[in-house]
């Protein structure tokens, strides 16, 4: 238990700093080990109970500065097939699923290091089946962002606009997914407790991942970050 307890504050506080270094991450560090350590059920809740609480800071200079018409049908569908998404967790096989959630991040993750860049047009039919996927994600593995976010990158936003829709996209599909836990039980008081008890290891990550970002070049931290998941979630898969 101690082996355990130990793993789950050092891949806390790890996740927190790449999630405040790079501005992306925290999910897909912490999820595929604490499956490994804890289950997939409350390492999907812990991450997105860190996650959105990390977010919420952003959320009222977002909402003033997001392209609404671009953020509301990508939000809608995500909503609509989060519970799909909470359902897969939860029934399916325990080991599976572990192996699934690693799956995601290194497939998300070789697509990152690969350049991926979406090169069409933004459409409201892309919008929606785009939402709709991550929704999936998102409630199945705390790791659905990804193919919205090399969506919104692609925008002729301004870059404030685009960070404001990737603040709110995610905060709204990780709320979507928390509740949709919550109402399947899988949010419980032994969940929400350990998110509590490790969540001073990850914002403490976070500060200092703040404090890096501008002292070390984006870049090649972004790069190396990847190459960090990737590494991780192929060895959880292997397990």
């Amino acid at each position: 238990m101690s082996a355990v307890i130990a793993g789950s504050i050092a891949v806390a506080a790890i996740g927190g700093v790449i999630r405040g270094a790079t501005g992306f991450g925290g999910a897909m560090v912490m999820t595929p080990t604490m499956s490994l350590l804890l289950g997939p059920i409350p390492a999907v809740v812990i991450a997105l109970l860190l996650e959105t609480f990390a977010a919420f800071k952003m959320i009222p200079t977002a909402v003033r500065t997001a392209n609404w018409s671009t953020i509301a049908p990508i939000g809608a569908a995500a909503c609509m097939t989060a519970p799909l998404g909470g359902y897969l967790l939860m029934t399916l096989d325990p080991q599976l699923m572990r192996r699934a959630i690693a799956a995601t991040v290194v497939v998300f993750s070789l697509l990152l290091l690969a350049g991926l860049r979406y090169r069409g047009t933004q459409r409201v039919g892309t919008s929606i089946a785009l939402g709709a996927l991550s929704g999936v994600l998102v409630g199945a593995t705390s790791v659905g962002a990804p193919p919205v976010i090399v969506y919104l990158l692609a925008s002729s936003d301004r870059s404030e606009v685009t960070r404001a829709n990737l603040t709110l996209f995610v905060t709204i599909i990780s709320l979507a997914a928390l509740i949709v836990m919550t109402w399947n039980g899988m949010l419980d008081r032994t969940n929400a407790l350990r998110a509590l008890a490790l969540s001073p290891c990850y914002f403490g990550g976070v500060w200092l991942g703040n404090h890096l970002f501008g002292r070390v070049n984006a870049s090649v931290m972004r790069l190396w970050t990847l190459i960090f998941l990737v590494i991780v979630s192929a060895t959880v898969l292997a397990l």
